[in-house]
């Protein structure tokens, strides 16, 4: 019996569509038919909810990277609203794949949970918006994922107390992360994933990772350590405008993740009898013989 369990890989496509629902369409396609994915994953923001007027009205703190006067114009020229993100589940669902978002406000929580999607997942950011987390154990049914970037163990902790408060923590899944885009792999600090696993043991469905690091080694990494949701940030180009790009994977990257992380669960196993078959003819062509 396999100790681990089969790898389950999600594209962030997050805001790298630039706010072109075409784009947005054609990520799906390739992270499904190319890259063979398990899921995508956009993001809902309520942005009049979640930013206060000067930050709203305040220019984008890297201009070359915006996509308007100010940040909030910024934030809502990325933004579907939820009739397109019902026509982006609907399109995966045709595709065979997982729609699922991001939600950093509880407005963005109700309207997503109405789509009911498999999972809905909480950033790193918006861990401690506990009147969100409340709604969303109370009121959506499916899995939560759970980021922990920029996260102390304190409040870890208070995120999974509630979750076994609501009996709901069946449906956790908590993420290791590092909030950077890019990370440097000095912090990347991969062993938290092995410290979640035995600090909660039971406490939670599953370990995640959610990487913004460069390369694929990592994850592979991670999932050997025990996390076998691992989610990246995907783009169709890394060189486009915006803050999320040099941080993704393009579809060559993600296609060979997904491979290689399917290729390390065929391989961790242990093996089932001293001698495997596939041993057996080199053993009696090239083994030293004792018995002369």
């Amino acid at each position: 019996m396999k100790e681990y369990n089969t790898p389950f890989v999600i594209a962030e496509i997050g805001c790298n569509h630039k706010g072109d629902f075409e784009i947005a369409k054609e990520m799906i396609r390739v992270a499904k038919i190319f890259c063979k994915v398990d899921a995508v994953k956009f993001q809902k923001r309520s942005n009049r909810e979640l930013l206060s007027k000067e930050q709203f009205e305040a220019p984008h703190p890297n201009p070359i990277n915006a996509y308007g006067d100010t940040y909030g114009e910024h934030r809502e020229f990325l933004e579907f609203n939820i009739e397109q993100h019902r026509e982006l589940k609907e399109y995966c669902e045709e595709m065979e794949l997982i729609y699922s978002s991001s939600v950093w406000d509880l407005t963005s929580a109700r309207e997503i949970a109405s789509l009911n999607p498999k999972f809905i997942k909480i950033p790193s950011a918006c861990n401690n918006n506990y009147p969100m987390l409340e709604w969303l154990c109370a009121n959506y049914k499916g899995e939560i994922h759970v980021s922990t970037g920029m996260t102390t163990p304190q409040e870890i902790s208070l995120i999974v107390d509630l979750f076994k408060e609501k009996n709901r923590n069946q449906d956790l899944i908590l993420y290791n992360c590092t909030s950077g885009y890019p990370v440097p792999f000095k912090d990347v600090c991969l062993l938290e994933v092995s410290k979640l696993k035995n600090k909660y043991a039971k406490s939670f469905k599953q370990i995640g990772f959610s990487g913004h690091h460069l390369g694929i080694a990592v994850d592979v990494a991670a999932f050997t350590l025990g996390a076998s949701v691992v989610e990246r940030h995907f783009t169709l180009d890394r060189t486009w405008r915006g803050t999320d790009h040099a941080a993704s994977l393009e579809p060559a990257g993600l296609r060979k993740l997904n491979r290689d992380l399917w290729a390390v669960y065929d391989a961790l196993s242990y093996k089932e009898k001293d001698i495997l078959d596939i041993e057996e003819e080199q053993r009696d062509k090239l083994k030293f013989r004792t018995d002369f």
